[in-house]
């Protein structure tokens, strides 16, 4: 079974979440932790997130993959941003913590010029110093197109920070489609040669998500800019042979394509409409 869906808004509440997916013809989504660009989060009310945990089981939703805000940046070179953004890690986890079994997406962060080494190392301390052995949520790392300082342009990158998690079963990766192009990887030629690599490097058990994106920029432009299915670099059908790829399959794929919900809506559709049988 194929599990696809996009980015909805929680400002209506959790089981809404849920609702609006499913009038899409969603049966997963992903939604931020709080507003995207920062600020303070508050508390889901436990009897809204136990009204989606019932309606996701009803439905049969696949994995819910949730966003962590863009501003948090767990290896800035500034020591108050990276104290707020494990304060915002560390609240967030604990409110995916009401709905178990999901996961918890963020980008790794910018270094500015302190160098990957550096990064890599505060990144994974803050997890180290976070992650449970109780909890159920699995936190997963982005991949990014390298834009900037940003960390996580290559698989490499993403398995440097990982290699030093003690936890290592409550971490895995999140394969952005949009991002791995602009960073290099030829997955509309090679798709096959890119998921050995990442096999070779990271291991696809630590696969959990896919964000499914197209490309305004041609591979290795380092630019990040989404575009939707069809109508960018990567193209539909190089897109499609993503979501029906064998090794590729039972995992969320998240629209994160520049789309009001109608268009949401007609992608969904389009992409259900090639599904292996």
């Amino acid at each position: 079974m194929i599990f696809i869906g996009n980015h909805v808004s929680v400002s209506k509440g959790w089981l809404a979440m849920g609702q609006e997916e499913q009038s899409l013809g969603g049966n997963t989504f992903a939604f931020f932790t709080r507003n995207p660009r920062g600020g303070n989060g508050k508390m889901p009310e436990e009897k809204d997130v136990l009204a989606l945990q019932r309606f996701l089981v009803e439905n049969q939703f696949g994995t819910l993959v949730a966003h962590a805000p863009y501003t948090m940046n767990l290896c800035s070179a500034k020591e108050e941003v990276r104290d707020f953004s494990e304060t915002v890690f560390r609240e967030d986890l604990a409110k995916l913590e009401m709905l178990p079994g999901q996961l918890f997406n963020f980008h790794p962060g910018s270094h500015l010029k302190q160098g990957y080494e550096k990064a890599a190392d505060q990144i994974a301390a803050v997890l180290n110093r976070t992650l449970s052995d109780g909890q159920t949520t699995t936190v997963l790392l982005e991949t990014m197109a390298g834009k900037g300082t940003e960390v996580g342009k290559t698989f490499e990158e993403i398995q440097g920070i990982l290699n030093q998690i003690e936890k290592q079963d409550k971490v895995g990766v999140c394969l952005d489609t949009c991002h791995v192009w602009d960073a290099g990887y030829d997955i509309v030629n090679d798709l096959d040669g890119v998921l050995q690599e990442f096999d070779r490097v990271i291991g696809l058990d630590r696969l959990k998500a896919v964000h499914l994106n197209d490309s305004k920029n041609p591979i290795g432009s380092h630019k990040d800019r989404h575009e939707k299915i069809g109508f960018g670099m990567i193209g539909k059908d190089a897109l499609l042979r993503v979501v029906t790829h064998p090794l590729l399959q039972n995992r969320p794929f998240i629209l994160e394509t520049p789309n009001d919900e109608d268009g949401y809506r007609q992608e969904i559709a389009m992409i259900r409409e090639h599904l292996i049988p």
